[in-house]
């Protein structure tokens, strides 16, 4: 059945249009001006010194370990509660992740649980910033720097994120040692397929830059080749429309707030269904889904397809990384227990949400929403 209101949307105007019509008048598809101008724009707009960008977010996290020298016989310490790439990229290069337990508010790592997580293998820590709220970086930075461990920040929801007060306010991504974006469609904004790597260290981004180019380093002969690599490049198509999206991200946040703000509105009287937090003390979010909790009891698969009959499109953001079959044998098995995870996970529902969501779309699916839990009770 097609959706009559999509789970998301990207939104792309004639300006990206036109920017990408131009790089195709142009000989240059791959590793071009287009590549240089987006990094030095994401860069520049989140005051750090190198972005380099890459094919995927996936990619982008891939590469952030192994520049970090992360490999066989450490330790990462993550949230079962994201998506399975986080976890995915530290089996590929060899590491084993060590699931900690998340807070119940932001649904970001619980950092005494995280503390309690640290062995003597312990060698990083990857930092998710859920759905796009800012994780709790000055506890979590301070423990890394006593545990002297690598930080890794996925910031793949959260672009545009801060921490701080006004005025003083760092943006998500810019506290760790790496940090980690990603521009699929569904993101706040988009390359198609597409992320990035910040870094402050010159080395770092070098490595980056060759390993995402086949081991080639940048300068380097076409055939030569410092050391193994992938083919982690992001084309200039992508690149053009990502500088025109960043440009217009701040306005794109905007529109987002807004719809979450009617959200909470439209379901604030909805007897025991938890809403996402609004406001954060020192934190602005960076709305990427609006996910709501379900009722002790409810039925999700019911109150989905109650939705799904409406032309209603609904996620379950995210099933725990642990329990996935896939995870369970390539950790042969080992028995992890989250309860907080598993207890948010099975409620969780992601509704409609989108920058040009229209507010008639939102009061439908509010309506639709109180329909099916009445009778998913």
């Amino acid at each position: 059945m097609t959706m009559q209101i999509p789970l998301s949307a990207p939104d792309i105007s004639g300006e990206e249009i036109d920017a990408v019509s131009r790089v195709l008048r142009t000989p240059h598809l791959s590793l071009g001006p287009e590549l240089q101008a987006f990094e030095d724009a994401l860069a520049t707009y989140h005051r750090v010194d190198h972005a380099v960008a890459v094919s995927s977010g996936t990619a982008g996290l891939h590469l952030a370990l192994l520049a970090l020298d992360i490999g066989l016989g450490d330790e990462v310490i993550v949230p079962s509660f994201t998506f399975i790439a986080v976890a995915n990229a530290v089996l590929q290069v060899g590491a084993t992740p060590i699931f900690a337990e998340i807070d119940l508010v932001t649904l970001n790592l619980d950092p005494a649980a995280v503390k309690q997580a640290i062995t003597p293998r312990t060698k990083a820590v990857l930092v998710v910033h859920t759905f796009g709220v800012p994780a709790q970086m000055d506890a979590l930075m301070t423990l890394a720097r006593r545990h002297r461990l690598v930080v890794i920040e996925d910031a793949c929801e959260a672009i545009g994120a801060r921490i701080g007060e006004d005025g003083q306010a760092r943006l998500v991504g810019t506290f760790g040692d790496m940090a980690v974006f990603g521009f699929y469609p569904n993101k706040q904004m988009t390359t198609g397929e597409g992320g990035a790597v910040l870094t402050r260290d010159a080395a770092r981004a070098a490595r980056l830059r060759t390993l995402r180019n086949q081991g080639r380093r940048p300068g380097a002969d076409w055939l030569d080749h410092a050391e193994v690599g992938y083919n982690y490049r992001l084309s200039e198509l992508a690149c053009a429309l990502g500088k025109v999206q960043l440009k217009r991200l701040d306005a794109m946040l905007d529109l987002r707030r807004a719809a979450a703000e009617r959200y909470s509105q439209l379901l604030k009287d909805l007897p025991e269904l938890d809403l996402p937090p609004l406001e954060l003390p020192r934190r602005t979010i960076s709305w990427f889904v609006y996910v709501v909790r379900l009722p002790e009891g409810a039925s999700r698969d019911s109150v989905q397809l109650a939705l799904r009959n409406r032309g209603i499109a609904t996620g379950r953001y995210f099933p725990p990384i642990h329990l996935q079959p896939g995870l369970r044998a390539a950790l042969k098995g080992a028995q992890v227990a989250l309860p907080v995870t598993e207890s948010i996970a099975r409620r969780t529902l992601a509704l409609p949400f989108f920058n040009r969501i229209e507010a008639s779309q939102q009061a439908t699916v509010a309506q639709a929403l109180g329909a099916a839990l009445t009778k998913a009770e």
